[in-house]
């Protein structure tokens, strides 16, 4: 048994897809006095969790079977879903933990992990907050790769899908070009700036033709910003 006490109550969203960990989380955050709700691929979490106001702490492993969980934390952060992720990794590069941040992630466990840090880092987590800016209708779907707008739909290359949801992930604010390409790309490939003009231009196109009134705004030598107008 796992002994533990809340001075809060939390509502924490796991998406992983061990079993024998879901069970340990399952149990650490009952123990605790906290509910846990569980997903097991990233189409699962975003299905279960994006509209969720509840989630005060995001857990996510990032070796799920459908994708990437710092993609998953970026789709989430794409369709409005605020509360602070964590990461859980077998893989503990610099790189690898640098690329969770990167996506949005506040901290990262490494595997295998002691119960009691993996509380204390949580509960740590539900006092911070990110910010609440979103597109209103503008969403992501992870399991067609589509950008949708109130019941349409436009279907997105992979580079077009993971460049879009770093975008709405950050609405109002900048996202510099660099960020842009290491969330788009895989690490080390050649991006040069055409190439990233040319997929921002597509994505512009998307928007257009779906009717919403969010544009993609260039700001000069440093990146792009997604703005509601």
């Amino acid at each position: 048994m796992i002994d533990g006490t809340a001075t809060t109550t939390l509502v924490v969203a796991c998406c992983e897809d061990d079993p024998a960990i879901t069970r340990l989380l399952d149990e650490a955050l009952d123990a605790a006095g906290h509910t846990g709700l569980f997903a097991r691929s990233g189409a699962q979490a975003v299905q279960r969790f994006a509209d969720d106001d509840r989630i005060d702490v995001l857990v996510l492993d990032v070796g799920l079977p459908d994708m990437d969980g710092r993609d998953l934390c970026r789709v989430l952060r794409a369709n409005g879903q605020r509360a602070p992720a964590m990461f859980l990794s077998a893989m503990g590069q610099v790189h690898d933990i640098v690329q969770g941040f990167a996506s949005g992630g506040l901290d990262y466990l490494v595997k295998p992990f002691a119960v009691p840090e993996l509380l204390a880092r949580i509960e740590a987590l539900s006092r911070r907050s990110m910010p609440a800016d979103a597109v209103e209708g503008l969403r992501l779907d992870p399991q067609r790769f589509a950008l949708c707008f109130e019941g349409d739909a436009h279907l997105l290359t992979p580079t077009e899908f993971r460049l879009m949801a770093e975008l709405l992930a950050h609405t109002g604010r900048i996202v510099r070009r660099g960020d842009l390409v290491n969330a788009a790309w895989v690490p080390g490939a050649r991006v040069n700036g055409n190439t990233l003009d040319t997929y921002l231009h597509r994505l512009r196109t998307h928007l257009r033709e779906l009717g919403t009134a969010a544009s993609i705004q260039t700001v000069r030598g440093i990146g792009y910003i997604l703005r509601d107008t």
